[in-house]
């Protein structure tokens, strides 16, 4: 039986080009969850080093034994819940801004951001994913994209397959500037609303390494386009309980993914 998703998201600063220091200071946050107080725990986009363009020197070499992964293998285990956080890695000597979706098992699978954001050089520094994926969690079927991602919808569109959405949750992890707030939580909404599902966005807090700030803002809205939780700049953890009742019963009473346009991306 589906039951409701519990979700934690951890806003905070973040540590410029440190992945060690960074871990630790997550996990002082992380510490503050009990195990099984959470389903899914989401982190921030380059939640080791900032959205920084040195990919060539702060990229971990990909592998499954990498520091990052195996950190989160064990906090994973640890609060029996999914964790999910994007970091930049290279392998086969190309850099990815790659999410990584860790299980309490240690299993994991990974999403590589497809729209890189030319403004800050992205594209000159990462290599583009061309593959979303949609996971399945405890009932619940999950969409995980990376910030820039946020203003292509899409990129980010829902369906329907044999007569079941696609997903029920998307999932947007960000370094979204202070400057361009109001298109972060404008964006998100509209996001929740087109595709009829949840949507999680997560921001982190405070000045980058050039100076740039970060509003947080990160919040939890339902399918009706309602915040479930008010975006705010506090650093800490968000916690928030998706309704299964009230997604199913809402796509039953107002079905428009039903008569949703299908779309080829190339």
């Amino acid at each position: 039986m589906k039951n409701d998703l519990r979700t934690a998201l951890v806003q905070t600063y973040l540590h410029w080009e440190n992945p060690a220091a960074n871990r630790m200071h997550l996990a002082g946050w992380l510490e503050q969850l009990k195990p099984g107080e959470a389903d899914l725990v989401v982190l921030p986009e380059v939640f080791t080093t900032g959205f920084s363009m040195a990919a060539s020197r702060i990229a971990e070499p990909f592998s499954g034994s990498m520091d990052t992964l195996q950190w989160m293998r064990v906090w994973a285990s640890q609060l029996d819940a999914v964790i999910t956080g994007s970091v930049a890695v290279i392998e086969q000597g190309k850099c990815y801004n790659r999410l990584l979706w860790v299980r309490p098992d240690g299993t994991f699978t990974h999403y590589d951001k497809r729209h890189l954001f030319r403004m800050a050089a992205e594209d000159q520094s990462y290599t583009a994913g061309q593959e979303r994926i949609i996971e399945e969690w405890r009932g619940w079927k999950i969409c995980p994209l990376i910030c820039y991602d946020l203003r292509f919808p899409v990129w980010s569109r829902n369906g329907m397959v044999s007569g079941e959405p696609l997903y029920d949750v998307l999932i947007y992890i960000a370094n979204w500037p202070s400057a361009r707030r109001d298109p972060w939580m404008k964006l998100a909404v509209a996001r929740a609303i087109e595709n009829q599902c949840y949507v999680l966005a997560v921001n982190r807090t405070g000045d980058d390494g050039h100076g740039i700030p970060h509003s947080g803002d990160s919040s939890v809205i339902d399918a009706r386009g309602q915040y479930v939780q008010v975006p705010d700049a506090t650093e800490g953890i968000i916690r928030a309980q998706l309704s299964v009742r009230e997604l199913d019963d809402f796509r039953k009473s107002f079905p428009v993914l039903l008569d949703a346009d299908s779309f080829h991306i190339s």
